[in-house]
């Protein structure tokens, strides 16, 4: 009897899956059967190809790979996830779900086994995780954060995007970029920069559980410690960081600060076309053979040309 092969890992594993991903989502949830046969169209022939994919102008070339999915590939590379993913993955479990007869958080309890690690966690926490956390909570965090960065290695930068960094009084989660100068997009990917600040978290006991952890992104659970002279309660926050090479960081704060609105509006400033290269991408623009260096938020208004504003002007 022969042995089956094991399935071979392609130069462009990730963005193959995270296509293939949407495909199904497309079929089992929506019903466009037009929109699964593009993804998987496209899933299929990205596998095909002979080199590491950099770019999703570079992807866009090959045949089955429309702009759309060429910007949702520029996504996942300087990011590591994808918005519209992370946004679809909750109806399709809830569908799923639903036709076993779940109606109520006490009827998800009594299929727990049936449940992913993810959605375990998820259920292990849910009235936590529903609690937004107080400015004063984000700002804790944040010290604490940077602090032990600097522990792990000084050269280390992280900044806390997301409302918080625009000023909100409250926050749904923590949303951490990470950066250091050994990682930059023409290098090898670099986990262990990610895994040694997670690891360190987890050692001083602030990251508690973990969801997932790969080589550019970790998804999991933090929690600050209660000090005898605190009298406010700390609850299990989601907590997600994102490893960024240091030469795409700052288009990826700019990315990760802004509310989708707003960098859809800066996206059309600078590409004029609504369909155009995320803002993200901007690091990835050649000008000749000359990439187009980034080193702060500022640098990217001025290319485009648009009055620089702070992060606490910029919502909707």
């Amino acid at each position: 009897m022969s042995k089956r092969k094991a399935p071979q890992e392609t130069l462009n594993e990730g963005i193959t899956d995270f296509l293939i991903e949407l495909a199904n989502y497309e079929r089992n949830v929506n019903r466009a059967i037009h929109k699964y046969n593009a993804y998987r169209k496209a899933a299929s022939v990205i596998a095909k190809y002979p080199q590491k994919i950099k770019s999703g102008a570079e992807a866009k070339k090959l045949d089955g790979v429309g702009a759309k999915i060429a910007e949702k590939i520029s996504e996942f590379l300087t990011t590591g996830k994808l918005r519209k993913l992370e946004k679809v993955e909750i109806p399709a479990a809830a569908r799923k779900f639903y036709d076993e007869g779940v109606r109520n958080l006490e009827d998800l309890k009594k299929i727990e086994h049936k449940l992913n690690h993810h959605q375990q966690i998820g259920l292990k926490y849910f009235e936590e995780f529903e609690k937004r956390i107080p400015r004063a909570q984000m700002q804790k965090m944040e010290t604490l954060i940077l602090k032990e960065l600097d522990v792990v290695d000084p050269e280390y930068i992280g900044t806390i995007c997301g409302s918080y960094r625009r000023g909100a009084e409250s926050s749904g989660d923590i949303d951490i970029l990470l950066t250091h100068p050994d990682f930059t997009s023409q290098s090898e990917k670099q986990p262990k920069l990610l895994h040694a600040v997670v690891d360190h978290l987890e050692s001083i006991g602030f990251i508690t559980d973990t969801l997932s952890k790969g080589d550019t992104k970790f998804m999991g659970v933090c929690r600050l410690k209660k000090e005898e002279e605190d009298e406010e309660e700390y609850f299990p926050r989601r907590i997600d960081i994102r490893l960024i090479p240091k030469d795409q960081y700052y288009c990826g704060v700019l990315y990760f600060t802004n509310t989708p609105s707003v960098t859809a509006k800066e996206n059309k400033r600078s590409t004029g076309a609504e369909d155009g290269m995320i803002m993200l991408n901007l690091t990835k623009k050649v000008l000749g053979d000359t990439p187009l260096l980034v080193d702060s938020e500022k640098d990217i208004f001025d290319y485009i040309q648009w009055k620089y504003r702070e992060p606490m002007d910029r919502s909707e």
